[in-house]
């Protein structure tokens, strides 16, 4: 699975200003929203319910908030940057900054988890956290997130 199979240029938010977790995912909601054609309200009440079954914050200023949802007709993503880094509870205690939320099927398990592990891998990669943080665009940024060889060893470090 790769990274294009779950992202649009048009779901790449490349400086977006929140003060806190819950205005994020209010944001990444509301764009969601636009993407999917499903109540925003309905998708944040989804991200809030996952949050509290433990933190999607995974360290190093990385988060991947994820639901299911029955309406939404495939997997679908969206990054985003963050202008200035936020608390978020993450597994390590340092604040956010990239942000790769994804919303999935409810009946899609095994692709769900592949989508998962795929931004995963993509977001260890510390050369292509490195190329996230410098890009000037959304297009950079998209360009980077959708290089076939992100999460792989052929990326340099």
């Amino acid at each position: 699975m790769q990274i294009a199979e779950l992202l649009s240029p048009e779901g790449v938010l490349p400086s977006l200003k929140v003060k806190d977790k819950k205005a994020l995912l209010r944001e990444l909601a509301a764009k969601a929203a636009t993407i999917t054609h499903l109540p925003k309200d309905r998708i944040l009440e989804t991200l809030i319910e996952r949050e509290r079954l433990g933190t999607t914050g995974v360290g190093q200023g990385i988060a991947i908030p994820h639901g299911r949802l029955a309406d939404v007709g495939k997997i679908t993503g969206l990054f985003a940057r963050l202008e200035t880094p936020i608390e978020y509870d993450a597994v390590d205690n340092e604040p956010v900054e990239l942000v790769f939320m994804l919303l999935a099927p409810e009946g899609s398990g095994a692709d769900h988890l592949k989508a998962l592990a795929r931004v995963s891998r993509l977001l260890r990669n510390q050369a292509a956290c490195e190329k996230l943080r410098k890009a000037a665009t959304a297009e950079a940024l998209y360009a980077i997130l959708t290089e076939p060889q992100n999460g792989t060893s052929s990326v340099a470090a």
